[in-house]
């Protein structure tokens, strides 16, 4: 994610890119180009020290594709509102991380109050889909009793650790005992999604429930990463429901695998709200994952940047636009803003 970041940020001219912070760092210093596989230099190394990197560059805003979880990302997170940098975030629990960690959330909400910055989490999902996009469509509605919503994708592009949560390449009881343990974790931002859609709706959740499900594949698979033989596991059949008022009033299903084709799935991102009037979006084929979690990332830049300081969530923000522009500007030309990641 960050790489493809670096990419789409250099084919915006009113940005500048003025640093790269890694945290898995080559022996040697590598320009940032090359780790972004631009085919050429931008003329400064990945930093492994994200202090420096503030001290010497003072971007106005940041980009972090690092992690997962409110904990993993905290600290980098507050080491960026310290010196009043606004960020971008597409750690999964960022897009909603009042509910696993409310008294983090007001933490750096103050922090960012404090340092004049604005925080958001994005991402295709959490972020867009299975939220931002539901809470869109119900501005049409009347009245809403039910809302369903799927997200059916192909994993065949991620590497190693997305299939290892996955559960790909598992036998069924391999499956089961991960989810057990935590180490066939799934998708990340469930709860997350339902929080957004529920707070925008005004809804109380009494409770969330999720499952996970192996989908068995019948015939062989095999990506760069990974090989799945017929009867193990091609991905995870994961559901989420919000409980409000006694109802199962938000339910989000989300069947992940590797080359759904060869097991006769199309995909696609599919929401049905029920209620005055109903109404029944498909957008097929599933939107790219990857290349969407990019685009909103970067094309987010001018909504934080104008946006009151602070912790936001996806609902907060105005809608995010295709960022125009397709060349390079000499550093002469530049006006716009900077950006680190």
């Amino acid at each position: 994610m960050g790489a493809g970041m670096i990419r789409l940020l250099q084919s915006k001219p009113a940005l500048e890119l003025v640093g790269v912070f890694g945290r898995r760092i080559h022996d040697r210093p590598v320009d940032a180009g090359t780790v972004a596989g631009l085919g050429g230099e931008l003329g400064f190394s990945v930093s492994g020290d994200l202090a420096a990197l503030l001290a010497d560059t003072t971007p106005d805003i940041a980009l972090q594709a690092t992690c997962s979880t409110v904990v993993d990302a905290e600290p980098e997170i507050r080491a960026l509102l310290e010196h009043g940098v606004n960020v971008i975030s597409i750690a999964e629990e960022m897009a909603f991380p009042a509910y696993s960690h409310p008294q983090i959330s007001t933490s750096l909400d103050e922090l960012a109050r404090t340092r004049g910055a604005t925080l958001v989490g994005t991402g295709i999902n959490p972020g867009f889909v299975l939220d931002l996009l539901i809470v869109a469509l119900s501005g049409t509605c009347q009245r809403i009793d039910r809302i369903e919503a799927r997200r059916v994708n192909d994993l065949a592009p991620y590497g190693p650790t997305v299939l290892a949560c996955q559960g790909v390449g598992l036998t069924t009881t391999q499956f089961q005992e991960g989810v057990l343990s935590g180490r066939v974790a799934g998708h990340l931002g469930f709860p997350e999604s339902l929080s957004m859609i529920a707070s925008a709706l005004g809804w109380q959740i009494e409770r969330i429930e999720q499952r996970r499900e192996p989908i068995i594949s019948e015939v062989r698979r095999q990506t760069p990463h990974v090989v799945v033989e017929p009867g193990c596991v091609a991905g995870c059949l994961q559901t989420a429901v919000a409980w409000v008022d006694g109802r199962a009033a938000i339910q989000l299903v989300h069947p992940q695998q590797i080359h759904p084709q060869l097991g006769g799935v199309e995909t696609g991102d599919y929401i049905d709200i029920e209620g005055e009037p109903d109404l029944h979006l498909r957008i097929e084929p599933e939107i790219a994952g990857g290349t969407a979690t990019v685009a909103l990332a970067v094309n987010l830049i001018p909504r934080v940047l104008q946006a009151d300081a602070g912790l936001r969530t996806m609902i907060d923000l105005p809608v995010a636009a295709a960022l125009s522009g397709s060349s390079r500007r000499s550093p002469a030309e530049k006006n716009g803003d900077s950006v680190g990641e």
